[in-house]
């Protein structure tokens, strides 16, 4: 997937072309950038956001039509899209301009109570299931498939584990992985967000003020929005987290599945690059602590 190059400049064209109402607004990059888009900050009010490759135009229609539907019925603030552009200026996709949401993002606010995250966003992703599902999206492609089983990820687990087998405790993450694939989602579809990490949950004064990035969201099984349990909190904290979510021991098992399946693809070289280990860490703690029970 070939990722573009964006910047400053061509936010700045963009907008002057095809919104000149906030032309005279400054455009700077947000400190910390995800890998799916790239945001800019127009002016105090406003952010721009843009797919940085194709994979992930679809996103930009989705979070448009549905984060409204989200909006009504959460309890914290989400993105607002209140403008979408089109391509030019040579850059290829359609964009969205949004209103800014104030605060820090988990990783990298400081202050943070874990005890208190876990219960703040716990409540935050039952509320999101009970946001009416009938017209969402079903999880697929355009989820990367989250909200489908993690079974979807069998083969890439097992091409994960040949090359790992130096480096893992293959059984035990085999184990981890049969007893995810035990169970499926025995409800009618419901909203995920599809990408709960801390780089899409902002905090003020130490407590979750908001979630961002809902591309890849939709409707199915819920088990893909636990892998927090692993990826940050520790110790009493899950429990807390687990407690707050309010969902059955099976759709934990599935969400170490997923938890799993990320660590493995990442430290194999099969997903996205970790120079710092931290997937390595994950699986250490998906391995030790199934926060089932």
């Amino acid at each position: 997937m070939t990722v573009i190059e964006i910047t400053a400049d061509l936010v700045r064209a963009l907008v002057c072309e095809q919104f000149p109402e906030w032309s005279d607004l400054p455009v700077e990059p947000v400190a910390r950038q995800g890998w799916d888009n790239r945001t800019f900050r127009l002016g105090d009010r406003l952010a721009v956001r843009l797919p940085s490759a194709e994979g992930y135009v679809a996103a930009v229609e989705k979070e448009d039509r549905f984060l409204p539907v989200l909006a009504a019925h959460l309890p914290l603030p989400v993105p607002a899209t209140v403008a979408t552009g089109r391509p030019a200026a040579g850059y290829p996709f359609p964009w969205s301009v949004r209103r800014w949401l104030p605060g820090d993002t988990v990783e990298g606010a400081t202050g943070v109570d874990g005890s208190e995250l876990a219960r703040d966003l716990g409540g935050f992703l039952a509320a999101l299931r009970l946001v009416p599902a009938e017209q969402g999206p079903a999880g697929g492609l355009h989820s990367y498939y989250r909200g489908c089983h993690p079974g979807v990820h069998g083969e890439q687990v097992e091409r994960a584990l040949d090359r790992l087998e130096a480096a893992v405790d293959v059984a035990a993450c085999e184990a981890v992985w049969a007893s995810a694939l035990t169970s499926a989602w025995p409800h009618p579809p419901v909203w995920f967000h599809g990408d709960v990490a801390v780089g899409n949950l902002l905090t003020t004064d130490g407590r979750l003020s908001a979630v961002i990035d809902f591309g890849t969201c939709g409707v199915g099984d819920p088990a893909c929005d636990l892998v927090m349990a692993w990826t940050y909190f520790t110790g009493d904290e899950r429990k807390i987290f687990r407690e707050a979510v309010g969902l059955c021991d099976d759709t934990w098992r599935r969400a170490r599945g997923w938890a799993l399946w990320k660590a493995l693809a990442t430290m194999a070289g099969l997903s996205s690059p970790d120079p710092e280990g931290f997937q390595t860490r994950v699986l250490a703690h998906v391995l030790e602590d199934p926060v089932v029970g």
